[in-house]
């Protein structure tokens, strides 16, 4: 890999960003799922800062047990304060605590990198919720002026929810899709919020991002064994159904469903759909109407014709220089080799490597990469 290193330092020349760290993952044994998705979140800069800082401001804890948040932030530290520029890291302690923490990744199967960047998120999420609320707790034992003689620790006034924590995971990737249906006959409208960190589209061969969420928030009729349950009509009524971004996330995921159940098969199938995406997405189907920029920083990319076997490797964009990360190694690629991972337009091609995850980042809150 020193070869391959001095190579891409050779590469970028006077170009290399000032302290920033191109470093390989080293490979477990199939952990390639598990590498081309850090690889994508520590070049989500935001995230990256946020997790170092949260690292350096919890470090005293020196007999805190090991979790994925502490083993991700170590992992992250490592990289960013190494001196060489370029190299290969093993991201040992982080995989044994995934597979200690979740028997799904234990073994050396192929495993789903869409499944494993939801089962972090979470976890992080869970652990910053889990903190926040025993030094919630310690503060509340540690000021007796606040004890309740008469009462429960947490009064919920009037029955109302006490609001659910945001992390810094949740401000990055968190948005609100809301579910309106529309009842036929009297008009009116119920809304339901759902929060998401991703959204999974379902693909069709030759189609692009745009279309896919056209399709994703696209009206739908519900009718004969399918009607809803009117309240205010008090019975089922035929109504209408769509889903839209009511709270877009500063940090956009998008799944590609390239894994379909095929019944007469009884087995998954890979659809390898050509699918454009585009550098600058606009993102029009929202609550507001209002386009919103966004830009693609990173693609995770499922390399091999089934779903049970096959290769992850990322392309990452960091100071608009385009990198691909493939485990241990590292190079330079030119923005145009992209276009190169849409998919195949035809059913059989030689060309296996297709865009799975997308990372694509506000230009609202202006970009860093």
């Amino acid at each position: 890999m020193g070869a391959a290193g001095s190579k891409l330092e050779k590469a970028l020349g006077d170009q290399f960003p000032e302290g920033e760290r191109y470093f390989g993952l080293e490979n477990f044994g199939n952990t390639c799922y598990c590498n081309s998705v850090l690889q994508a979140l520590y070049f989500c800069v935001p995230f990256r800062e946020q997790l170092l800082e949260y690292y350096s401001s919890n470090k005293n804890g020196v007999d805190a047990e090991d979790n994925l948040l502490t083993c991700l932030a170590d992992l992250f530290t490592q990289i960013s304060s190494q001196k060489k520029k370029t190299g290969v890291i093993a991201p040992k302690r982080f995989v044994q605590r995934l597979k200690k923490q979740n028997e799904l990744f234990r073994s050396y199967m192929h495993q789903d990198a869409h499944e494993f960047l939801n089962f972090l998120l979470n976890e992080l999420v869970d652990i910053l919720e889990k903190e926040a609320q025993a030094a919630k707790n310690d503060a509340e034992t540690s000021s007796p002026s606040e004890k309740t003689a008469n009462g429960p620790k947490n009064p919920q006034a009037n029955g109302v929810k006490k609001e659910p924590l945001v992390t810094w995971v949740h401000k990055n990737f968190q948005g609100i899709l809301t579910n309106e249906t529309r009842c036929l006959r009297c008009e009116t409208v119920t809304a339901r919020d759902e929060t998401f960190f991703d959204l999974s589209l379902d693909i069709e061969q030759n189609s692009s991002i745009t279309s896919c969420l056209k399709n994703f928030s696209s009206t739908e009729t519900l009718n004969a064994e399918d009607k809803f349950f009117c309240d205010k009509c008090c019975s089922l009524q035929e109504a209408q159904k769509r889903m839209k971004i009511k709270k877009p996330p500063h940090i956009l995921v998008i799944h590609l469903k390239r894994f379909k159940y095929i019944e007469q098969l009884g087995r998954y199938k890979k659809l390898s759909y050509r699918v454009v995406f585009p550098l600058e997405l606009k993102l029009s189907n929202t609550v507001e109407d209002a386009d919103l920029e966004y830009s693609l920083f990173a693609v995770v990319v499922h390399v091999g014709s089934g779903p049970n076997h096959g290769h992850y490797v990322s392309l990452v964009k960091s100071h608009n220089h385009w990198l691909f990360f493939d485990d241990e190694n590292v190079e330079m690629i030119d923005e145009s080799a992209v276009q190169t991972f849409f998919g195949s337009a035809q059913e059989f091609s030689s060309n296996t490597d297709h865009g799975y995850i997308l990372f694509y980042e506000s230009l609202g809150a202006g970009n860093k990469s």
